[in-house]
C-alpha cells in the first residue's frame, strides 16, 4: 500500500471540484439557476447574480468538493467500467434501491440546516433545471452520483439565501454576516 504524506493545499481541492462540475456540463449559473427557481417566491428581490454568490460560497466548503470528487470518481468509473460487480451494475444502472449517492448527497446537505435537507429532497423527487438533464441518462455519462451532489449544492445555496435574508430582517449587519460566512466555510 502506498502512503501518501503530502499535504493537499485547500485551493488544488476546490479547483479539482469545480473542473469536474465544468467537465460534466454543470455550471454555476446552471446550479444559480434552480436557487433562483426556489427561492424567488420567498425573496422578490432576489438576483441570478445573488445565486451565483451563494452557490460559489457553497463550493468552497470542504465537504462539497469532497462530495463532488468521490461521486464523480465513482460516476466516471461506472463509465469505463471499472467498479467491480455488483457496484459496476447498480452505479450504471442508478439502481433505485442503491441509495448510496443520495446518501453522500444528504451529508453533503447537512451542513446547512433542515431547510437544505428538506429542499435537497424535494429537488431528488421533482428533478429541477440541470438536475433533471443528468438524470435523464441520455448523455451516454453516468451521473449516478452528480445529480444528487448538485441538487445537494442547489439546496444548500437556497438555505444560505434563506438564512441570510432572515439575518437581515432581523437587523444582523452584512458585516456580520460575511464574517460568519468566511468561519462556517470550514
Amino acid at each position: 500500500m502506498t502512503t501518501y504524506s503530502n499535504h493537499i493545499k485547500s485551493q488544488e481541492v476546490e479547483k479539482a471540484a469545480r473542473d469536474y462540475l465544468e467537465k460534466r456540463g454543470v455550471s454555476v449559473t446552471s446550479i444559480a439557476e434552480i436557487v433562483y427557481q426556489m427561492q424567488k417566491p420567498y425573496n422578490e428581490m432576489l438576483t441570478l447574480e445573488e445565486c451565483i454568490d451563494s452557490v460559489d460560497r457553497v463550493l468552497e466548503k470542504r465537504e462539497i468538493q469532497h462530495a463532488i470528487l468521490v461521486g464523480v470518481e465513482l460516476d466516471v468509473l461506472a463509465e469505463q467500467g471499472k467498479l467491480s460487480e455488483p457496484l459496476q451494475s447498480l452505479v450504471a444502472q442508478d439502481e433505485g434501491l442503491f441509495g448510496v449517492d443520495e446518501t453522500i448527497a444528504l451529508g453533503a446537505a447537512l451542513g446547512y440546516g433542515s431547510i437544505s435537507v428538506t429542499t435537497f429532497g424535494h429537488l431528488d423527487k421533482a428533478k429541477v433545471g440541470i438536475i433533471e438533464k443528468l438524470d435523464t441518462k441520455n448523455s451516454g455519462q453516468c451521473h449516478t452520483f452528480l445529480d444528487d451532489i448538485v441538487g445537494s449544492i442547489a439546496a444548500n445555496a437556497s438555505s444560505r439565501i434563506a438564512h441570510r435574508e432572515r439575518d437581515i430582517e432581523d437587523g444582523m449587519s452584512k458585516r456580520d454576516i460575511e464574517r460568519r460566512d468566511i468561519e462556517a466555510r470550514f
